[in-house]
């Protein structure tokens, strides 16, 4: 006969913990600032493996120490217990007892070996008796047998005195309090008011980490650890070449940059690797073309401001020495000119220390209402003058807009410059218009000309410090800082300001935008 089994569940608890490492690994990587980026870089990788590896190892030891203990052993130790109660209950006296004796005797085993022990109706699925008094008299009772089990239980339990086969049953049970139980059921020897079987039992424990590494350690940890360990050595390989692999354009970059400050500024880097070690090499080499720029246009400029100072200072040396020796026949003459020349110096070091003051925000500006269109106006009426001499027109649009918060003494030193250089550089007969109009939330002054026009190369640079225009203009040469400082006034205003021009002999437009509080077509409250 067989033990009918019946379904049940039973539910594990695991408990999970975390800490978190990586302000640690970071911190520990920085502790030496001396210590290379690629070191770095190799230590942080294999310090983030390392603790990798030891969470999982970690987790899955816990794992391991939160399951059920395999009941193999408990089956085996219940089983040597079932085969001395079964030796003693087979002896011949024991069969002429009465069922109540017989239980008698079965709980005296028990309370002697100190196993839990049950005696189970099978037909009725009841508990007859249970020695720990969890079942009482009568109580259902459900339990699962482990059929695939192959534990190896004592010769002796499975015969009984006349040699016929004891079918002999392994499983667990559930207690009424839910607590779990694994035990080894035999048929009884004799009748107890029916077919009964007895049950040798003991509670699931779960397993310890000893036994857990007793257990799994050779099949499974062994294994694992090794495994791991191959991991490692693939994963510390990777990262070297991984680290070398950042590392070595930033290693190019600090090569280029000690060269860039011993003087050379020819210097390039490769544009290679991750891409913010890209971005930071394409921001070198635009660094380092900036750096040269400005480099030949300071050049530039001490070249440039060396030969105009040279020529006014030849002139007030020439004619003063020329008065003093009485050989000049016009001296007021003379004197005008030497007065003339030490104006042009004199500009010269007002461009120079303006655009410093500009730069370094130490130039005072007094900023009022202004009308630009009567600006516009006075400049025009006096600039006609000049353009008449050449043979030019001059014509001065200054159309009513908004009236505008700003410094009118360094707004017409801007608007002056750029139509002085309109004039300058137009050809006899050609045309000058200087223009007022209202557009995006400001106003915008427009000076246009039909000259010589600014080549496609020098435009994108005509407002930079120190740069000579005037060698794709003309002969005439001056500082280099005109326009600069022009932009310097129009944006401490809030303004921009922008040229434009179709080529060489095509003319030039500058454009200044200054924004108006007054205007109340803005579009979007913003220049665009």
């Amino acid at each position: 006969m067989s033990i009918s089994p019946t379904s049940d569940t039973s539910s594990t608890e695991c408990a999970r913990s975390s800490k978190p490492c990586g302000v640690w690994v970071t911190s520990w990587t920085r502790t030496d600032p001396s210590m290379r980026l690629h070191t770095r870089l190799l230590l942080s990788y294999i310090v983030v493996l390392a603790v990798t590896l030891s969470v999982i190892i970690v987790a899955l030891l816990l794992f391991l120490n939160a399951r059920p203990a395999p009941p193999q052993r408990i089956y085996q130790q219940l089983g040597v217990v079932a085969q001395a109660h079964l030796r003693q209950l087979l002896r011949p006296r024991m069969q002429l007892l009465t069922p109540e004796d017989f239980l008698a005797q079965i709980e005296a085993l028990a309370t002697e070996s100190g196993v839990r022990t049950l005696v189970v109706d099978v037909e009725a699925n009841t508990v007859l008796f249970d020695s720990s008094q969890s079942f009482t008299e009568g109580s259902p009772i459900t339990f699962d047998v482990d059929p695939d089990s192959t534990v190896s239980l004592p010769a002796g339990l499975r015969l009984t005195a006349e040699g016929s086969l004891l079918n002999v049953e392994v499983g667990e049970f559930g207690n009424p309090d839910g607590e779990a139980w694994v035990f080894v059921g035999i048929v009884a020897p004799r009748r107890i008011g029916g077919e009964a079987i007895l049950m040798y039992a003991l509670p699931q424990p779960t397993q310890s980490l000893r036994v857990a590494l007793e257990e799994f350690g050779s099949a499974l940890l062994r294994p694992i650890i090794q495994a791991a360990f191959m991991g490692l050595v693939v994963a510390v390989f990777m990262a070297v070449v991984v680290s070398r692999t950042v590392a070595r354009p930033l290693l190019h970059i600090a090569d280029a940059a000690r060269a860039v400050a011993a003087g050379d500024y020819d210097q390039q880097v490769p544009v290679t690797g991750p891409p913010e070690v890209r971005t930071v090499a394409d921001s070198f080499n635009q660094m380092t073309h900036e750096v040269k720029a400005a480099q030949k246009a300071q050049q530039d400029f001490m070249v440039n401001v060396s030969h105009d100072l040279k020529t006014p200072l030849t002139s007030i040396q020439g004619y003063s020495q020329a008065i003093m020796d009485g050989a000049t026949p016009n001296p007021v003459e003379s004197a005008g000119i030497i007065h003339e020349e030490a104006t042009r110096l004199n500009r010269m070091v007002a461009e120079i220390t303006d655009l410093a003051r500009l730069q370094d925000g130490q130039l005072a500006m007094t900023k009022v209402d202004l009308d630009i269109s009567q600006i516009v106006q006075g400049i025009g009426h006096r600039l006609t003058m000049m353009a008449e001499k050449k043979g030019i027109e001059l014509l001065v649009e200054a159309d009513p807009v908004p009236r505008i918060k700003g410094d009118g003494d360094r707004l017409v030193q801007v608007i002056t410059n750029l139509v002085s250089n309109a004039i300058k550089y137009t050809p006899r007969g050609g045309r000058v218009r200087l223009k007022t109009q209202v557009n995006n939330g400001g106003v915008e002054i427009i000076v246009h000309d039909n000259g010589i026009g600014i080549s496609r190369e020098d435009l994108p640079r005509i407002f930079e410090r120190f740069y000579q225009v005037d060698k794709a203009r003309g002969p005439r040469r001056g500082t280099g800082l005109g326009l600069a400082i022009t932009r310097e006034i129009v944006q401490a205003h809030g303004g921009t300001i922008s040229a434009t021009s179709a080529g060489k002999n095509e003319g030039s437009t500058f454009t200044i935008w200054l924004p108006s509080e007054h205007v109340s077509t803005v579009i979007s409250g913003k220049r665009p």
